[in-house]
């Protein structure tokens, strides 16, 4: 039996165990050959599952304790092997409405609404066969239509808070005192567990609030992010590095560190 007979794999990540048990029994009555890998109840453990079991397809629901379906996407995009294997196809369960899910129509990557509907979920396995056929015979250019889908979809998912007006100075607390910090002077912001460090030319805060967080609340006009971990001020760039595996690191003006770019924004990098 070659690779193209094989059974497709599956990972469903569901943080309600009814909701999960129904979708998997749902997706065995109308796809007996896809074999369910795992199922998880939280991001993490899908990132950790997908990474270790390399399935086929996901089933994320949007919405789960701590890393939410999208973080959970990116990451696994950002930490997936540069073996030319294909990325997973992507499906999110969730319970956004019409309105707020046109942004997931405008990706190309599939979802299904909670409560899952047969029909419903028929017409997602008929799409995700179509596409895993496709992917196939693509080879390497399937990896970069998933990743152009990902980055579309994590551009316009959905809404989560007006957005506000960028922060124009970070207070960090260093022993006793408060530091003004100027938003314009950071280099860069990188994630820390629940800290972001924020590194400037002559010194780095740590602040307590999580990259998620302080993302709405910069200019990513000016600020760039690069990881799923990393935002870095676009004209304290110097130099962007590809090499031979098509990695690229930056260099930055007037600091010694050295910044990785996932793959998922390396498009970011491109001469004129």
């Amino acid at each position: 039996m070659n690779a193209t007979d094989m059974p497709a794999t599956a990972l469903i990540a569901e943080d309600e165990p009814l909701l999960a048990a129904n979708l998997k029994a749902e997706l065995q009555a109308l796809w007996p050959d896809l074999r369910i890998v795992a199922s998880v109840a939280h991001g993490e453990a899908a990132v950790q599952q997908a990474l270790a079991l390399r399935p086929q397809l996901l089933f994320l629901d949007i919405r789960m304790p701590g890393m939410s379906g999208l973080e959970a996407a990116q990451a696994i995009a950002e930490d997936w092997p540069d073996d030319g294997s294909p990325l997973p196809a992507l499906v999110f369960v969730t319970a956004y409405d019409e309105y707020a899910l046109q942004a997931f129509e405008q990706a190309a990557v599939d979802y299904v609404l909670k409560p899952v509907q047969p029909a419903r979920l028929a017409q997602t396995c008929a799409r995700v066969q179509a596409v895993l056929k496709q992917r196939t015979s693509a080879g390497g250019g399937a990896i970069d239509a998933a990743l152009g889908q990902l980055r579309q979809l994590l551009g316009s998912g959905p809404p989560t808070a007006p957005p506000v007006a960028p922060l124009t100075v970070i207070q960090a607390a260093v022993g006793n005192a408060i530091h003004l910090v100027p938003v314009a002077e950071v280099v860069y912001f990188e994630a820390a567990d629940k800290y972001v460090r924020v590194v400037t030319l002559e010194r780095e805060y740590l602040v307590r609030t999580s990259l998620r967080e302080l993302l709405p609340q910069i200019d990513l006009q000016r600020f760039w992010q690069v990881h799923r971990g990393t935002v870095v001020r676009s004209d304290a760039i110097a130099t962007a590095l590809r090499d031979e595996a098509g990695k690229i690191t930056l260099t930055l003006r007037g600091h010694a560190d050295r910044l990785a770019v996932s793959r998922l924004y390396a498009n970011l990098f491109k001469p004129m």
